[in-house]
């Protein structure tokens, strides 16, 4: 077992109840197998899930029945590692993969990790995250960096691998057209990485101007406000069905996008979606709004559509992630508007939690030495 000095306390941003949370110290993390590696992390990035439990106590099945530390997008300097790991030491700074699958299951064995039944997702119920001094984690789900790589953006790894696992249901999208539903942080990453992945033309649909004024300075889409449509005696699926005719002209999509990928979770760009995508197109649900929604499953068959839900990554997207970031292709640093210090955690998520207009990617520094 290799080691640096690991000095508590562990100070750790713990959600005790809904909208209750509170700085503790906790002991460092033990060890769960051989394979385990404990990082002092280095930064992490708030992302939506981190204010739902906060806010709410639960995403779907997953409940908040017990305190939990908060944080999963993070970034860290390796401390100490477990007898059984090779390809990291003390010192090494890696990106930290947060979900932890059993590797056992059929679904692991697939390559398809992220629907096991029995992976250790960092802050979700009822399983600790990263805002704390110390994480332990294993270490094949931990990603050394170039050394041209801060840290801060290898905390930011974590949400360029959701949209590369998005862009891998997709499919190839070279040559091809991509309409994007939302402009936020995994919308906009979504529309960087079908950019790099060769789509000859992204559209980026959003309501905020100033978050459709970054999609085109961050990755270069093309960008377009829901278009007006005559709602007066109409039902909501009538129009959508409007909206996704008047969407596609203004865009210059023809017969519809190639792939529609839908990042708000939002019930009318759902069914929008649906409508603008081309027949025998893919579409892709990756963001998450109300539990159940209205969805046009006749126009969805009719239409021959591909649809798929997204969620988490699979085998080969953190690598892919990884280099993407390295490469210089996604821009993360670009992301980060705001950044705090731990001690300054809860005005953090006070912050996000706000929505204000130009507040983007909010980033936590970790608990220094």
């Amino acid at each position: 077992m290799a080691t640096q000095t690991v000095q508590g306390p562990n100070p750790a941003f713990v959600l005790r109840a809904i909208k209750d949370v509170k700085i503790e110290n906790r002991p460092v993390p033990e060890f769960r197998s051989p394979h385990d590696v404990l990082v002092h992390v280095a930064h992490t990035g708030i992302c939506g899930s981190d204010v739902h439990y906060w806010q709410r106590g639960r995403i779907g099945d997953f409940v908040l029945t017990s305190p939990i530390i908060l944080g999963h997008e993070s970034s860290g300097v390796v401390v100490k590692t477990g007898p059984a790991v090779k390809h990291l030491k003390p010192g090494d700074r890696v990106a930290i993969e947060p979900g932890v699958p059993c590797r056992h299951c059929d679904f692991c064995r697939d390559g398809a990790y992220n629907l096991c039944a029995d992976t250790v997702f960092a802050a979700t119920p009822p399983w600790d995250g990263t805002l704390q001094k110390y994480y332990s984690v294993a270490g094949d789900y931990c990603y050394k960096v170039p050394d041209h790589v801060d840290l801060e953006e290898a905390a930011l790894v974590e949400p360029v691998a959701v949209a590369v696992q998005i862009m891998k249901l997709a499919g190839n999208v070279a040559g091809k057209s991509v309409l994007v539903f939302g402009c936020g942080p995994i919308g906009v990453l979504c529309q960087a990485v079908a950019k790099a992945y060769g789509a000859a033309k992204v559209v980026g649909v959003d309501l905020s101007q100033a978050r459709m004024d970054f999609a085109k300075q961050f990755a270069g889409s093309e960008t377009l406000a829901p278009p007006k449509v005559e709602a007066e005696g109409k039902e909501p699926i009538e129009k959508a069905e409007l909206s996704a005719a008047k969407l596609k002209e203004a865009a210059g999509l023809g017969e519809g996008p190639d792939v529609v990928l839908e990042c708000t979770g939002a019930e009318p760009c759902i069914q929008t979606g649906v409508y603008a995508a081309k027949k025998g197109g893919t579409y892709v649900q990756a963001g998450m709004g109300k539990e159940n929604v209205l969805f046009p499953i006749t126009t969805a068959c009719i239409r021959a559509l591909n649809i798929k839900g997204s969620i988490r990554y699979t085998t080969g997207v953190y690598p892919a992630a990884v280099d993407l970031v390295a490469s210089g292709k996604v821009k993360v640093k670009e992301l980060v508007t705001n950044r705090f210090k731990f001690e300054e955690a809860e005005q953090a998520f006070e912050l996000v939690k706000a929505a204000k207009e130009g507040v983007f990617k909010v980033v936590i520094q970790g608990v220094q030495e």
